[in-house]
Parts: structure tokens; sequence; C-alpha cells
């Protein structure tokens, strides 16, 4: 039964029902315990309705799956790629669309805290008139059929698996969670910003440069949570400032400033990783977000509350392993960059790339030595900025590395006639509103038609970015799917704690970090040859093991 799909639709109380190879239907009273039983013997590839549904709670049963196809989040995938986007990706949708029938909205994701410990009946996602495991049998085929109809069919079953990969490993990373040391994370909230205040009250810190910007302003108070109050109080002060934006603040020289400056960050601080934070997130040592895979159009992920994918660096150092363990921290060296080089073909972008540090061997190469400028040029590229010495700067990379450049110009110059642009894998842009296409059309007015012209080179700043974007997803993703299943086989004790964009984290017991630091190092090179066969550019995924994330360079 090796590879061979087995298709599951859980049902109440625990139960579930199941289509085997051969076609026989069989209703399981234990899916938890049967599935636990074939995936050891057999280790099928299993068909889901939806993994973030059903898979947190055969984790929590002790059962861990190796394989799975995902049918709402390839449903998601061919819909944005037949340019079909927002339309429902649930089973009874997907059934629904096949008979003509009505498709019912997605459900919301269920409430944090709320997770069943028992597979639930009916989320409003059953096919109505339907047998559901036949249905989602018949969803499979129907998905299969229109991978094959694309013009790169292993490349977009790629992402599907990858996809679906995807959403095993996040379900296990939220269940394992970060090793968090609460005790280390309040220490860090007392030394910055003081101790934890009584409900209502600024902390100590934040209320010391509130009373310093009043008195920068003369006595009188100021609100530094309200932006309007903040520019009155420069207006009387004979200070136009156009916002409070920390970049317009930096352009005036005030004595309030630079409290100003510090409040804003600090606050920034205490409202999103706080006391009410740790409060909320961290139980038992863990922290346990909700990863969203594919929550961004490009692929990235995203997280349900917690703004895992945004910790800042001053936390870092609450992340710290288990005794006998180590973080294993792997990070991307120049991700974006490198994947345009792989993307377009273009031979002297490779042979810069096979350094470590991409930027000082693109100077070397082009800019006289000078990093800043080489980073500067590379973003104009892939950004589509041009103000400053950044269209200077891209003119030279365009003459050095025509091919290159030449693959995100088209790019750009598809967004702006309102077309979509795919990634490496088949990843799709949602095409442009209608809003958008009639603010483009000519219409003879000189005002509208500058703001059609716009708006078309603004979406195509989002086309031309995205193709390099979201290609460095499809190969983060790919390397997370080929790292998880690797370590399942050498090191089956580590566990995949954390994933953003082009960094990985791996918690494991210490007498095995060098087997995952060389796992993650096969990882890069094996996603490489999948997502871009032949390239010449490398992708360097510079691993380490650490005690504390702070630590990783």
């Amino acid at each position: 039964m090796l590879g061979v799909r087995v298709v599951v639709v859980p049902g109440a109380e625990g139960a579930g029902r199941a289509r085997v190879p051969g076609g026989d239907l069989v209703d399981v009273p234990d899916l938890a315990g049967w599935m636990a039983d074939l995936e050891r013997r057999h280790a099928p590839r299993w068909v889901l309705p939806a993994l973030d549904e059903a898979y947190p709670v055969l984790l929590r049963a002790g059962v861990r799956l190796g394989r799975c196809h995902d049918l709402a989040l390839v449903e998601s995938i061919l819909l944005a790629f037949e340019e079909r986007p927002g339309r429902p990706r649930n089973l009874a949708a997907a059934w629904a669309r096949l008979h003509g029938g009505t498709e019912p909205d997605d459900p919301p994701p269920m409430a944090r805290g709320e997770q069943p410990t028992l597979f639930e009946a009916d989320r409003g996602t059953t096919p109505v008139g339907a047998d559901a495991v036949l249905a989602a049998a018949e969803v499979l085929a129907d998905q299969e059929r229109r991978l094959s109809a694309t013009a790169h069919p292993d490349r977009l079953r790629l992402l599907a698996a990858a996809e679906s990969a995807g959403g095993l490993a996040a379900a296990e990373m939220s269940h394992h969670g970060l090793p968090w040391r609460t005790d280390v994370h309040i220490g860090l909230l007392a030394d910055l910003i003081g101790p934890r205040p009584a409900p209502g009250a600024r902390p100590a810190k934040l209320a010391a440069l509130a009373e310093q910007i009043s008195t920068a302003f003369g006595g009188r108070p100021i609100n530094p949570d309200s932006p309007p109050s903040i520019v009155k109080a420069f207006a009387r002060e004979g200070v136009e400032v156009a916002s409070a934006r920390a970049w317009v603040l930096r352009e005036v020289e005030h004595p309030a400033v630079p409290p100003l400056l510090e409040y804003r960050e600090l606050a920034r601080l205490w409202v999103a990783h706080g006391w009410s934070w740790l409060d909320s997130w961290v139980t038992e040592g863990r922290f346990r977000p909700e990863y969203v895979v594919g929550g961004v159009v490009s692929g990235r992920w995203a997280t349900r509350g917690g703004a895992a994918l945004q910790l800042p660096k001053a936390l870092r150092t609450a992340v710290r392993a288990d005794p006998g363990w180590s973080l294993v921290v792997a990070d991307a060296s120049q991700l974006e960059p490198r994947v345009l080089g792989a993307l377009s073909g273009d031979q002297r972008f490779a042979e810069v790339s096979s350094t470590d540090d991409l930027y000082t061997s693109l100077a070397a190469d082009a800019f006289d030595g000078d990093r800043g400028r080489a980073k500067i040029a590379m973003l104009s590229a892939m950004y589509g900025g041009t103000s400053g010495e950044a269209g200077p700067l891209l003119s030279v990379l365009r003459k050095r590395f025509p091919v290159a450049v030449d693959y995100v110009e088209h790019a750009a110059r598809a967004g702006e006639d309102g077309r979509v642009v795919r990634s490496r894998l088949g990843r799709t842009s949602p095409p442009p509103s209608e809003a958008w296409r009639e603010r483009t059309t000519a219409t003879g007015d000189e005002d509208a038609d500058r703001a059609g012209r716009q708006a078309a080179r603004d979406w195509g700043r989002f086309t031309r970015n995205f193709v390099v974007q979201a290609s460095a997803a499809d190969w983060a993703l790919t390397m997370l799917a080929t790292l998880r299943r690797r370590l399942a086989e050498s090191a089956p004790e580590a566990r995949i704690v954390f994933f953003q964009h082009d960094e990985v984290m791996v918690h494991c017991p210490q007498e095995v970090a060098e087997t995952a630091i060389a796992e993650i190092g096969v990882a890069a090179e094996e996603a490489s040859g999948l997502v871009f066969p032949g390239t010449l550019v490398r992708f360097p995924l510079l691993a380490q093991a650490v005690e504390c994330y702070a630590d990783a360079k």
C-alpha cells in the first residue's frame, strides 16, 4: 500500500469514514487509532478535506502522518491558477462546482482554545446529497485532472504536494510549540519598560517618556499614543509635520522627537509582545502560534494572532532550548535575488551567486566593491524602485545582467496590462479588480488618465515582485517539506518548531544537532534541484546549533 491514496473524512465523536485501495468504503469507530495503525504498516498518502481541522486532533491522539493531500489547500491553488480566486475551497464547495450546485462559504477558523479533542460532525462543509467520502474521492480525481491539464503539470503537482506537506508541518509546529522561557521574557520586559503595570496604566518607562514628551512641548499634556495629538502639538510649536510616522519625525529637529521615537518603539513591544501576549500565547514553556499555510497570495505563511512571524529581536533571547537539547537555526542567504537568477537563467548572475554573500560578489562584479550600492540595485530590480540613486544603479545592473532584469520587467509589463503572472511552480497572482481596469482605461481626461497610468505602474510593481517572492516561497516550502521527510527518517526525535519565509528552526537533542544541520543542507540542495532543475545558482542555507535563538547569526 506504500504510496497508495486513502481518502478519509472525519466524523463525530472520534469516528470517521474512509475509502481504502480497491474502492471499498469503511466506517471506522476509532479513526485516530485506525489511521495510526495504517500509517505504521503502510505509510499511505492520506487524502483529507482540510488538514487544519483534522490533523490537530490526530496529533493530540499521538498520530503523526507522513504524507497527505489536503483537498482545501490544493483547491485554493487551482482556483487561483484558473483565475477564480476568492471562491470557497472547502469540500462541499468543490463538489458543488462539479455538479452545478450552490457553493457554501468556507467556515470561519476555530476560535483559539476551542479546538475539539474529537472530530466535529460537520462545520457546514459536508456535501449535501452525497456520501462525503465518495465526494472527496470525486474532488480528488477532478483536482488530478486539472493539475494534469496545465502547461507544466509536474511543477504544479510539486506545489500541491509541498503545500500539503506544509499543512502537516504547520500543525506539528503549533502542536510541539516553540520553546519559550517565560521568566526570561518577563525579565526583559522589566528591564526595557518596567514592572507589569496595573490595568489601564502605562509601564513605568513609558510613563516617564510620556512625561518627557509633555515637558518638551512646554508642559502641556500630550497623548503619545494619539498621532493627531502629536501633529497638533508640533503645530502649536510652529512645526508642520505631515504625520506622526517615525520616518517623518526623524527629519524634525525638536526636543520631543527622541523621547517620542523611543516611546513608539517600546509601546509597540508592550502592546504586541507584553504581559498580555504571554498570558495568551505561552503555556507550559511553549509558544504555540496558529500558522496559516499560504496565508499570503505569494504563498508565504501568515499567522492567526500571536505575531509569530514578527518576533522582535529583543525577545529572541527568551527562545531557548530545553536542557540537553539544541536549537538548530538556518537562514537562506539572500534568497530572493538568488531566486531571480535561477528563474531567469541568467548565466552571468549564476556566477556571482557562488558565495555565501551574494551582494558582496555582485558589488565586486559590477559596483566597484560597494556592497550597499549593489544591494540597492538588486532591490530596485525586484521591487521597481527608481527614485534617488536607484535608477542609475538599476541601469548598471541591467547592462551587466540583462537576462535577469528583463525577467522581472516582463512581469511588470504583464501586470501593467492587467495579466496574471505565475511563480516557478505555478502559484498565480490575483487578477486586478474591475475597478482597476476601469481606472486604467484611457478616457481622454488628462488627470484621470495620469492617475490610471500610475495605477498600472503600481500593479506592475506588484507583479514584478510577485514572480520572485512567490518563487522564493516555492523553494522555501519545498525545502521545508523535504526537511520534514528527511528528519523523520534520520532523526525522528527532532522537531521543526519555526518557519518564516527563508528561515527554519529545529529543536532536537544535542546529540543529533549535527545530523539536523546536515539534513538542512541536503534539504536545500534537494529543493533547488526540484524547483530549479539544472540551475547553476547556489542556494546556501546556513545552519548552526545554539542554545538561544538570539545567539544565531
